[in-house]
């Protein structure tokens, strides 16, 4: 079992930025593709951006393209989001995830006030 542990979230200002961090355990995590997803209070949980297990592709939501950029580090088996100029409409609380498998974190709040 993989577990997952994501950090970084807090409270930020309008075109503020946050940095989230995804620490996974176990081995060949660069064997896996990796997602961030989000979910906002009384809505489904949405895909934020998605990373191949090499890093050389990426895919965004229309929603944050732009703004927002994963990345991964193998070698500390660590995924990230940055996320730039942020809006209220992206507060929600952000989970990765590993493609191929069912496990969850525990997800990091990301709050932004106007």
């Amino acid at each position: 079992q993989v577990q997952l542990v994501e950090s970084g979230g807090g409270l930020v200002q309008a075109g503020g930025s946050l940095r989230l961090s995804c620490a996974a355990s176990g081995r060949a995590f660069s064997a896996y593709a990796m997602d961030w997803y989000r979910q906002a209070p009384g809505k489904e949980r949405d895909i934020v951006a998605r990373i191949s297990g090499n890093g050389a592709a990426t895919y965004y939501a229309d929603s944050v393209k732009g703004r927002f950029t994963i990345s991964r580090d193998n070698a500390k088996n660590t995924l990230y989001l940055q996320m730039n100029s942020l809006t209220p409409d992206d507060t929600a609380k952000y989970y990765c995830k590993i493609l191929s498998k069912a496990d969850w974190g525990q997800g990091t709040q990301g709050t932004v006030s106007s």
